[in-house]
């Protein structure tokens, strides 16, 4: 790559950072990013960015609001440095499941983090994922949405998987889960869920036939793990031979590992756009990497060249 182009990164997942770095031949730049004695956060580049190209890589995983505000500080940062361009690399979008209001009085936090990404001075936002597709939407700047599906399933193409389905958990992941099993070329299963309360789940029906089938449940993320175990006892309920289950995020919240170790899922797939740290790995958990594709992505745009076959 050329001399045009600074990627940096924050704490939230800089081993993501660097294997992008590494796919484009390059190293992460250098910057200090930590935090005051009084718990402020401080950010300082400490390379030249006038008239670059700079990529800041960040998800905004826990902790959120300290991984936030590392980005919007490192985004105000290259600004002021005078660089050219400010891309917001945020491969995991906190905030993203608060897309609208579900009782009066509540804030919209999934728009007022892109208002606060936009202010801070960023030109683009490059994401993968997102748990509410209209959240490109509360952008007034360009959002390049990347889908790791991909690459999940070119990772279960390698199995000997026969008699496959794909399950969306709730209805709200449909066209996910759609694309899925599309790629994977296998039918689909519907599970109708209900949150009574923040972070709980209920599996109330389903639609679709499992019986003596693989199902591979699809969804976006996973926090407490509560979703795919209820619905991976539905599906053996319902006749399913085996359950395996695979997620772009893998947030895993605490006693969330506890939870799906203990659950009748097989197999757990997820990327690392949040850190899984290796130790706190166990035998159902694997993780596939995204550096490749958001390497792609980050040449592809700095050379003004279509994003869209990342798509396919």
């Amino acid at each position: 790559m050329d001399d045009q182009l600074r990627i940096f990164t924050g704490n939230s997942n800089p081993e993501l950072a660097r294997d992008i770095a590494a796919h484009l031949d390059m190293r992460v730049g250098e910057a200090l990013v930590g935090t005051f004695k009084n718990g402020e956060t401080r950010v300082r580049l400490d390379e030249n960015v006038r008239g670059r190209d700079v990529f800041i890589i960040q998800s905004t995983s826990a902790p959120v609001d300290h991984s936030l505000m590392e980005l919007l500080l490192m985004i105000d940062a290259a600004r002021r440095a005078s660089a050219q361009k400010v891309t917001a690399v945020i491969p995991f979008y906190g905030y993203s499941k608060q897309e609208k209001k579900t009782t009066g009085r509540e804030p919209i936090s999934a728009k007022l983090v892109a208002n606060l990404i936009t202010t801070a001075g960023a030109n683009r936002v490059v994401t993968v994922d997102l748990h509410a597709p209209a959240i490109e939407g509360f952008f007034d700047i360009p959002v390049d949405h990347l889908r790791a599906a991909p690459l999940l399933v070119d990772h279960f193409r390698q199995e000997d998987l026969s008699d496959v389905v794909v399950v969306s958990p709730d209805p709200g992941g449909v066209l996910r889960a759609n694309d899925f099993r599309q790629r994977i070329g296998a039918p689909m299963a519907i599970i109708a869920k209900q949150r009574p309360r923040p972070d709980e789940a209920e599996m109330m029906d389903m639609v679709g036939d499992v019986q003596g089938k693989t199902a591979i449940i699809v969804d976006d993320m996973i926090s407490t793990g509560g979703t795919l175990t209820e619905a991976a006892r539905m599906l053996l309920d319902r006749g399913a031979r085996r359950v395996l289950a695979t997620a772009t995020h893998g947030l895993f919240a605490d006693g969330a590992r506890n939870v799906l170790s203990g659950s009748c899922i097989e197999r757990i797939v997820v990327t690392d756009t949040v850190r899984v740290p290796a130790d706190s790995l166990d035998s159902k958990i694997e993780v596939v990497s995204v550096a490749s594709l958001l390497g792609e992505a980050i040449m592809r745009i700095h050379k003004n060249l279509s994003v869209s076959a990342l798509f396919h």
